[in-house]
C-alpha cells in the first residue's frame, strides 16, 4: 500500500457528524450502554448532557429506552459494539423498533450505529467478532442496512439516517481506513455506487473490503482483465438495478465482506443475480466460521486466513471468468 493512501476514523466521524446534528436538531437524542469514549459519543454528551444517556453494560436496556424515546417523538442513536448490538438484544430490537408502526411510518424512529464489526475487531477474539449481524439485520422487516466503507460515508450516511424516518443499522470497523471516497461524493440509500468501470467481471463489496476490491482490480487490470468495482454500502434495500446492469455487462460477479458468506451481503447479491439475470458468482467471507483472536499487527493474516484479501479477490474473478459462457 503506497504512502499517500490517506486514513480516516469511522468514530471519529460519527461522533462529530453528532454534535453537529444535536446543534441544528434538538431532537437528536444519544445514548450509549459503556462505550461512549470509545464509540467518541461521548462528545456529544459533553455539549448536551440533557439530551445524552449513558444506561451501562445493559444493551436490551439501551435499545427499549432509545424506543421509548423515539415514540416520544425524538429521534433517537444508540451506539454499542456490534457484538452487543445487535448480538445481546435482537428480541428487544424486533420487537420495540422494527415491529411497532403507526400509519405509513413504519418501525420507530431509532439509528443503531455499531463499531468494532467484523474480524478486524482483533485481540478481542472470535467472541467478539461479529460475523452475523448483516444476516440478523437484513432479514427484519422495517430495518435498513448500511455499511461504510470509510470515515466520509460513515459521516455522510449519519446525516442521511437522521433526516429519514424509521430504523437503520449501521456497522462501523474499530480500526482507522483508508479514504475511498470524495467530500464531494453523494450517497443515497438503496442506490451503489460504481468506483470503477469495467467490462470482464464486476467486484461487489461492502465495508472495509472496498479497498481490497480496488487493489484487486488494479491488480487485474495489469493482467488485461476489466474489473468493475461497486461499493455496496446499502445492503438493505440494495440496489439491485446496479447489479442487474453490472451481470449483463460483465458476466460474472464476485463478492467481499467482513461477514459470514451465509445470508450475509454476498447472499444478499446472489439473491439479486439469481432472480433478474444469472450469471457466475463467488463469495468471499468467512466460511461459516467464527473468528479468533490475533493482535493488531496480525489483524492482515487473520483476514487472510478466511480469504478476504485483494489476492483472494483477483484469484476469484480468474475462477469467475473461467465459468462465464
Amino acid at each position: 500500500m503506497s504512502d499517500d493512501v490517506k486514513y480516516g476514523d469511522m468514530r471519529t466521524e460519527y461522533g462529530k457528524s453528532l454534535v453537529e446534528l444535536g446543534e441544528q436538531d434538538k431532537n437528536v437524542i444519544v445514548l450509549g450502554a459503556d462505550t461512549t469514549d470509545s464509540l467518541k459519543t461521548a462528545d456529544f454528551g459533553k455539549k448536551f448532557p440533557e439530551r445524552f444517556f449513558n444506561v451501562g453494560i445493559a444493551e436490551a436496556n439501551l435499545v427499549s429506552v432509545a424506543a421509548g424515546l423515539a415514540y416520544s417523538g425524538k429521534t433517537s442513536f444508540a451506539s454499542t459494539y456490534a457484538i452487543f448490538l445487535p448480538g445481546r438484544c435482537v428480541d428487544q430490537i424486533r420487537n420495540a423498533i422494527a415491529y411497532p408502526s403507526r400509519g405509513d411510518k413504519k418501525g420507530l424512529n431509532v439509528k443503531l450505529v455499531v463499531s468494532h464489526g467484523g474480524l478486524s475487531v482483533g485481540a478481542d477474539g472470535g467472541s467478539h467478532q461479529q460475523l452475523e449481524d448483516i444476516a440478523i439485520m437484513r432479514a427484519m422487516p422495517n430495518m435498513r442496512v448500511l455499511i461504510p466503507a470509510d470515515s466520509i460515508a460513515v459521516s455522510k450516511l449519519t446525516w442521511t439516517i437522521a433526516q429519514q424516518y424509521g430504523p437503520f443499522y449501521m456497522r462501523m470497523a474499530r480500526s482507522k481506513v483508508p479514504t475511498i471516497h470524495t467530500n464531494s461524493q453523494e450517497f443515497r440509500i438503496g442506490k451503489g455506487i460504481t468506483l470503477k468501470d469495467g467490462s470482464d467481471c464486476t467486484i461487489a463489496a461492502c465495508g472495509i473490503t472496498v479497498k481490497m476490491a480496488l487493489d484487486a482490480a488494479e491488480k487485474l487490470k495489469h493482467e488485461g482483465i476489466s474489473c468493475r468495482v461497486i461499493d455496496c454500502f446499502t445492503v438493505k434495500p440494495i440496489d439491485t438495478e446496479i447489479l442487474e446492469k453490472a451481470a449483463r455487462e460483465t458476466g460474472g460477479i464476485v463478492t467481499c465482506e467482513e461477514h459470514n458468506i451465509l445470508a450475509g451481503f454476498g447472499s444478499a447479491v446472489a439473491e439479486v443475480i439469481s432472480e433478474t439475470y444469472p450469471v457466475p458468482i463467488k463469495r468471499i467471507g468467512a466460511q461459516d466460521m467464527f473468528g479468533e483472536s490475533a493482535r493488531d499487527n496480525e489483524i492482515p493474516q487473520l483476514l487472510e486466513k478466511h480469504g478476504i484479501t485483494s489476492v483472494n479477490i483477483a484469484n476469484m474473478v480468474k475462477e469467475v471468468r473461467s465459468k462465464k459462457q
